[in-house]
């Protein structure tokens, strides 16, 4: 048997085994949900997926099918590892908030309040991407909490933006978080940094490291045992290997990163870097759903829940980005033009027939988990893969069976 064959056999037994123990009620939704997902991984559209549906009081489904590391065939498991890259964000917006909450810091205070480092900001002029020539001027308006927090501060990535890609800074220039600003503050909205500077602010205002602060005020009191930055040497076996599609384009077959990511993190960020599993973050997506509390364990006021989900961009809206770097695709799960941006979370606008409500929050990872919080139906879904690019066509196919799958476990069981 060559490896490939191997592979899909291994897949397909770890496929039915975690299928089975994961589903006690196996409703005729429930099998329906673990065909569409078994069914990714023997077209092997996705190496392995790991996805978790909850309401406000349990897990409804939870399944595991493929592989977590293409060159060896290790199956997948419910308590499978994965790094999950921007879901950190929306952590990193809880944890900012409580201390908004707290009356340590203000929404519309100046980032640079906490953080000098962030006077007197420069937005691009002009930039010649021929040459690589550019003229600054200053910012008009200082950048505000509720700008790094909204992604309308007008910082940048390299994946996002091709000035930002090819951008390099004259001898004596430094910025913090990357590069100038594409535009003044509040103009746009543009996927960005910005959650970094949220999680320097963390740190600045607590004046905690951000895994310490994480783990003792949202961690700890959610029971998310396997969710930190730094990987502890005995979970190791447990982490998701990290894996691309092959070529320059990252068009060809999955196979391994190289090098792959170490178990620990010299420097957390607060755009990105932990890693959690699918049961973890359904305890924090419940948390939401709840009004941010959950098991008697509060973490953020119901006012507060409701703030963020609102709606805080204003008329500016969340377009549906170019890709500046194969590992990303454009970014197509946006409805362009219409969704809004809250306190750390994408807002659905449009309702889509089987899938989430309007005013639905959400994200994604830049290795293909992604997760959403529907507080209409009382339900929130978590989704994860392991590869590059993001937004994977095939990864955003297996996303929707999830999603549509979810559903109708929901309409079954009422």
């Amino acid at each position: 048997m060559n490896k490939a064959a191997e592979i899909a056999a291994i897949a397909s037994v770890a496929a039915a085994a975690f299928a089975g123990s994961a589903n006690a009620q196996n409703s005729p939704a429930t099998s329906a949900l673990d065909a569409g997902l078994r069914g990714a991984i023997e077209r092997k559209d996705v190496p392995g997926v790991v996805a978790l549906v909850t309401d406000r009081e349990r897990v409804l489904y939870q399944g595991a099918f493929g592989v977590a590391d293409v060159s060896t065939g290790r199956p997948l498991a419910q308590d499978s590892m994965f790094r999950i890259a921007s879901m950190t964000k929306p952590v990193t917006s809880v944890a900012l908030m409580q201390l908004v909450e707290q009356g340590k810091i203000g929404l519309d205070d100046p980032a640079s309040k906490y953080l000098p480092e962030l006077a007197e900001l420069k937005v691009f002029e002009s930039f010649d991407p021929a040459t690589g020539a550019y003229k600054l001027r200053p910012a008009s308006k200082p950048a505000t909490v509720r700008h790094f927090l909204t992604h309308t501060s007008g910082l940048a990535y390299p994946f996002t933006s091709p000035i930002w890609r090819d951008f390099k800074p004259a001898a004596g220039e430094t910025y913090p978080f990357g590069g100038p600003l594409l535009f003044d503050p509040g103009e746009r909205w543009h996927y960005s940094t910005s959650t970094d500077v949220c999680g320097k602010l963390v740190e600045a205002v607590s004046g905690k490291k951000l895994e310490d602060y994480f783990r003792e005020n949202i961690f700890v009191p959610l029971k998310m045992t396997d969710t930190s930055y730094n990987v502890p040497e005995a979970k190791g076996p447990r982490m998701v290997a990290q894996q691309q599609r092959a070529g320059k384009e990252m068009r060809g077959d999955i196979e391994l990163q190289n090098p792959q990511l170490g178990l620990t993190i010299a420097s957390p960020i607060g755009g990105g870097g932990l890693a959690s599993t699918a049961g973890d973050y359904g305890r924090f997506m419940r948390m939401w759903l709840n009004g941010g509390e959950l098991e008697g364990a509060r973490v953020l006021k119901a006012e507060t829940v409701k703030l963020m989900g609102q709606n805080h961009i204003g008329g500016v809206s969340v377009p549906a980005l170019k890709s500046a770097l194969p590992r990303s695709a454009d970014f197509t799960f946006i409805a362009d033009g219409r969704d809004k941006w809250g306190l750390g979370f994408l807002i659905t606008a449009d309702q889509v027939p089987g899938k989430r409500s309007p005013g639905s929050l959400s994200w994604g990872g830049i290795n293909n988990t992604f997760f959403w919080i529907d507080p209409t139906q009382g339900i929130a879904g978590v989704i994860m893969m392991q590869y590059l690019p993001f937004a994977d066509a095939k990864a955003l196919a297996t996303y929707d069976i999830f999603e549509r799958g979810a559903y109708q476990i929901v309409s079954a069981g009422r």
